[in-house]
């Protein structure tokens, strides 16, 4: 995807734009990210709160119209976001602009599917931009190393993802077959559901098994499921150690704060700032 840029030449309406809103280093910019994640964090508390039943038969106007406040300012700043960037489409269909439109969708949705608005906590997602914010450049490196593992552990984990989905399947007709409609187990998806819950561990005791070899298959599941969970962990791990016998990955640029994958040369391959 093109890096990014001002849509305008420097001094234009748009480049200082740009430069508010996108760069992290000035005054302006940088007062203009602390305030926008305060506003974030005001929105969703707002939103939160509203869920409240008793805060809401007593404030609910107040905090609907604070609400459709911010989902105003955010609605401008996803706006000019657009405007001042070029191209626009990088920055649309980067991580960012789609966690941008999707703050601002919810409110709009609730007129026209009541409770929509609560939606709106997704925009909590926005606050990652704290770690380039206030130059937390090692969280952005650390950010970078564990998304490098798990991208390297996505086959493995889906082989195991397709393992776990083959099990609860299999045991979920299984005690669909033992236990039957009359011991609540009136379907294979619901007897999928109760495999999954049990194998995870979580056991809501929703429905249970009654007979002495539906018990069996519970106990054999709830133990097979504290070696399962321990796999992706291990997966995960595994791939983060491998990479961090080379202290030189993934680091994070102290100017840009963009991580470098290879680790390589003292230099950063996105604005040619030193690593020293």
């Amino acid at each position: 995807m093109t890096k990014l840029g001002p849509a305008g030449p420097p001094g234009s309406a748009r480049a200082r734009v740009y430069d508010v809103i996108f760069e992290h280093d000035r005054g302006w910019a940088r007062a203009f990210d602390v305030s926008l994640i305060v506003a974030i964090v005001a929105s969703v508390i707002a939103v939160m709160l509203e869920s409240v039943t008793s805060l809401q038969l007593e404030h609910g106007s107040r905090l609907r119209a604070t609400e459709w406040v911010f989902t105003g300012l955010f609605t401008v700043e996803y706006l000019l976001r657009v405007w001042s960037a070029r191209p626009a489409r990088s920055y649309v269909l980067s991580f960012f602009g789609f966690v941008d439109l999707l703050a601002v969708i919810p409110t709009y949705l609730s007129l026209l599917v009541p409770g929509g608005q609560a939606l709106a906590v997704i925009r909590i997602f926005r606050v990652v931009r704290v770690f380039r914010v206030l130059k937390l450049t090692r969280y952005v490196g650390e950010e970078s190393a564990l998304g490098d593992a798990l991208r390297a552990s996505r086959f493995k984990i889906a082989v195991f993802v397709v393992a776990v989905t083959t099990i609860v399947t299999v045991v979920g007709a299984v005690m669909y077959i033992v236990e039957g409609p009359s011991r609540g187990f009136t379907s294979i998806p619901l007897g999928v559901y109760w495999a999954i819950v049990t194998l995870t561990t979580v056991g809501y005791g929703d429905i249970a098994p009654t007979t002495a070899f539906g018990r069996g298959v519970a106990a054999f599941v709830m133990i097979l499921g504290y070696a399962i969970i321990a796999v992706p962990t291990g997966i995960v791990t595994a791939e983060l150690t491998m990479r961090r016998r080379d202290p030189t990955r993934a680091r994070a640029c102290p100017t840009c704060a963009r991580a470098d994958p290879v680790g390589e040369g003292a230099f950063c391959r996105w604005c040619g700032a030193s690593f020293s």
